[in-house]
């Protein structure tokens, strides 16, 4: 049951120290052993035996299968990539003269986003002459910040930006 492979673990074979301490397929420490009789036990049990730590004195070596060890460690850490989100910029665009209704939509929008844990942009967009009306704007970018203060942070504080005007929003960070 002498396996070759190019992993990150020592097992069987390839285990080159004189002494070993032993630990067996349900996790019980057997004790100290050579690496040559630790092999003969696991092989008898139709296993392998591989390194855990190299790092105490003597090195801790383990009896298990190793095929199904590797597809495990493999599972556990797909599982944890799944998990990671990592966070994007999400834009919300409205006019400065915006009817109730279209405003929920844009707050719920950017409500959605922000517990998704991205980050919000939310732009007021003006048209020809509009930009004079930049007070209504801030109002309104303020009346969000407010709606959405349980939720969201501001990141960035309204800013005009050449026709618009944009503030970004981070979700609150989890106590």
């Amino acid at each position: 049951m002498i396996k070759k492979h190019q992993d990150k673990h020592i097992i069987n074979d390839r285990i080159k120290y004189p002494k070993i301490r032993l630990i067996d397929v349900l996790g019980t420490q057997l004790g100290i052993y050579s690496a040559n009789e630790a092999k003969k036990i696991a092989i008898d049990k139709g296993l392998d035996l591989v390194m855990i730590s190299d790092k105490s004195e003597p090195p801790v070596c383990r009896i298990i299968d190793y095929g199904k060890y590797k597809f495990n460690q493999e599972k556990k850490a797909k599982e944890a990539k799944k998990k990671q989100h990592n966070a994007s910029l999400k834009e919300v665009k409205m006019r400065y003269k915006i009817e109730e209704h279209d405003y929920k939509v844009r707050l719920n929008q950017a409500l959605r986003f922000l517990q998704s844990g991205d980050k919000v942009k939310v732009t007021v967009i003006f048209r020809g002459r509009e930009i004079q009306h930049i007070n209504l704007a801030m109002g309104l970018l303020t009346k969000m910040s407010k709606d959405l203060s349980n939720f969201a942070d501001i990141q960035q504080n309204p800013s005009r930006d050449g026709k618009n005007i944009i503030m970004i929003l981070a979700p609150q960070k989890k106590l």
